[in-house]
């Protein structure tokens, strides 16, 4: 049996605490939660399931724990969980275009001889373009299309009046590096490529608001000595939180599911 702990309980948490549910080899033995939503994460998981603030205070150790918080779960637990020697997964890669957070998780992963996973979220392809890396690239392109209303609370709202938008703007052209900072909560794709590619400031990235638009299209773009590939995915958001991935909560599941297998597609 293979105990299994969650940082978070939103949508993402509560998609994979089902998930658990109906595999026979995994065990939720815990959810994280920060200070003062300890009450909100008791009441989503089931009477048998520990709730703590930290890890170290689970009464089951876990043996894997799963990230579906987003960034400030990573920075706050990440770095105790990889020191105490457990494998670590997680949906925030975005947080790691912060160089200083990269090199504090890099070192407590080396420290507790574990290691920090980052599942493929959102977008695919991220096999191919970790193997074409290896041969070199010269040009790694990210378009993230979205609709008026997915861009609210970011700084697109500076330069496009979502509410009267009636044709495509691309309200954002640079490196992954500035589209995670600038976009958390909707740029991790963003990161997952970089991460798998070419690094986040060699990494072009153009955001898009689209009032056609009615799922989030990612569209990737890659050059190298191998070749060339392209790929569009067209994401739906999870039903009980339209800011979520449900692809992403899909991703978290088959990482899991692929724990057990006794064979694997490297």
């Amino acid at each position: 049996m293979k105990h299994v702990a969650i940082i978070g309980y939103g949508a993402i948490a509560r998609y994979v605490m089902t998930a658990i549910a109906e595999r026979d080899g995994l065990s939720l033995c815990g959810i994280i939660a920060r200070a003062g939503r300890l009450e909100g994460a008791q009441a989503c998981a089931p009477d048998t399931v520990a709730i703590a603030g930290h890890v170290a205070k689970l009464p089951q150790r876990p043996d894997v724990v799963l990230d579906c918080a987003g960034h400030a779960g990573l920075r706050e637990h990440g770095p105790g969980i990889l020191t105490a020697g457990i494998d670590l997964y997680s949906v925030s890669a975005g947080a790691l275009a912060d160089a200083e957070l990269y090199d504090t998780l890099s070192d407590a992963a080396r420290r507790g001889r574990t290691a920090l996973r980052i599942v493929s979220g959102a977008i695919g392809g991220l096999d191919i373009l970790g193997a074409a890396s290896r041969g070199g690239l010269s040009s790694v392109v990210y378009r993230g299309r979205k609709a008026p209303e997915s861009w609210r609370g970011t700084p697109a709202e500076d330069t496009i009046d979502l509410d009267a938008q009636s044709e495509a703007r691309v309200h954002f052209r640079g490196t992954a590096r500035e589209a995670a900072r600038l976009y958390p909560k909707n740029a991790n794709v963003t990161a997952s490529i970089a991460l798998a590619g070419i690094g986040f400031d060699a990494t072009e990235v153009e955001l898009i608001s689209d009032p056609a638009c009615r799922e989030n299209r990612h569209e990737l773009a890659v050059e190298g000595a191998f070749g060339s590939f392209a790929i569009q995915v067209s994401g739906r958001a999870m039903p009980d939180n339209p800011k979520s991935s449900a692809l992403t909560a899909m991703s978290m599941v088959d990482t899991l599911a692929r724990l057990e297998d006794a064979i694997r597609i490297a």
